[in-house]
């Protein structure tokens, strides 16, 4: 099994390395450094790291109890198809502060497969979900 272990200390994360992947990325495309070091102020992040190397990202914003969005999950490309997002996720939904939560949300235009291992489902009437976009 490979070295791959997952932090929350801020301190370790490549924020220039996730600018760069999520400023191509279909969900946050053009996203500044500004605003991604915001997001990371704010959120609860999770690194993943094989070797002491980071090769993937996520951050959950949560009251810790009844919600929790997870959101800007991936694995740098070289990293990919080797069963490390679902060890990133398995972390997430493992953490202690985040076990009490009743309702957990995500959106993905690609990765169903993946939540759906966590009992993800998709919802039964998205037409309902509103959102207010800046």
């Amino acid at each position: 099994m490979s070295n791959l272990t997952v932090s929350t200390d801020k301190s370790r994360l490549n924020i220039k390395a996730i600018h760069a992947y999520l400023t191509k990325s279909y969900w946050a495309k053009g996203r500044t450094m500004e605003a991604i070091q915001k997001s990371i102020d704010h959120s609860i992040c999770f690194g993943a790291y094989l070797n002491n190397e980071q090769i993937g990202f996520a951050r959950v914003v949560s009251d810790h109890t009844i919600f929790a969005y997870m959101m800007d999950v991936f694995i740098f490309e070289k990293h990919q198809e080797n069963g490390y997002g679902k060890r990133l996720v398995q972390a997430i939904m493992s953490y202690e502060d985040l076990l009490d939560v009743e309702n957990w949300f995500l959106r993905t235009m690609n990765a169903q497969g993946l939540y759906q291992q966590f009992d993800f489902e998709e919802l039964e009437n998205p037409e309902r979900s509103m959102a207010k976009r800046k």
